[in-house]
């Protein structure tokens, strides 16, 4: 892709995210083009339907996440590293609540989305609870799509962000119980 048409796509993703936490998924095509600073014809261009822009800002939204673990491991201490990371993905979650609706909508174009963020998340998620479990600060047994699903469905319950931060950081200390300590 040339450069000029890479800055126009990533202009639309940017300013459909923005555009999607405003006003949800089904904002006006215009408004997107608009604050993106393109025409509609150059958003047909890069997303024919509305459902290749959704994915994109998905995946966009889940590969920028998933990166955090690394730069989180190199620059924290093992359970800080962790325990930072699990609250971005609560955020990532809490914010994808009008995304969820269109990604379980039956839309064929949404069926690859789920193995992408098992692909993206949970290695991310192992080397974070590997090392700190290897640290003796959490239990060593706990599988990394399990932690994720928990917190899925703990977001997912109602709409206080606050709280499922609360209920987050409950499940964020119950993970140091049964950790060997002899480090």
């Amino acid at each position: 892709m040339r450069a000029d048409a890479q800055r126009s796509v990533d202009a639309l993703v940017d300013a459909a995210r923005e555009v999607f936490l405003e006003a949800g998924v089904d904002a006006p095509v215009r408004q997107i083009a608009g604050r993106a600073g393109v025409g509609l014809a150059t958003f047909y261009r890069h997303f024919p339907e509305r459902s290749d822009l959704v994915s994109a800002v998905f995946r966009h939204e889940v590969d920028a996440c998933a990166d955090e673990a690394a730069v989180l491991a190199a620059t924290q201490e093992p359970f800080e590293a962790l325990a930072r990371w699990l609250h971005r993905f609560t955020g990532f979650v809490g914010t994808k609540r009008g995304l969820s609706a269109a990604l379980h909508s039956g839309n064929p174009a949404f069926e690859p989305l789920p193995a992408y963020f098992q692909q993206r998340f949970e290695p991310a998620l192992r080397q974070l609870l590997e090392a700190a479990a290897a640290a003796g600060e959490v239990r060593a047994d706990v599988a990394p799509l399990d932690l994720l699903y928990a917190i899925s469905r703990i977001c997912t319950g109602g709409v206080d962000r606050t709280a499922d931060e609360r209920m987050v950081a409950l499940l964020v200390d119950g993970l140091r119980y049964g950790a060997r300590r002899d480090h």
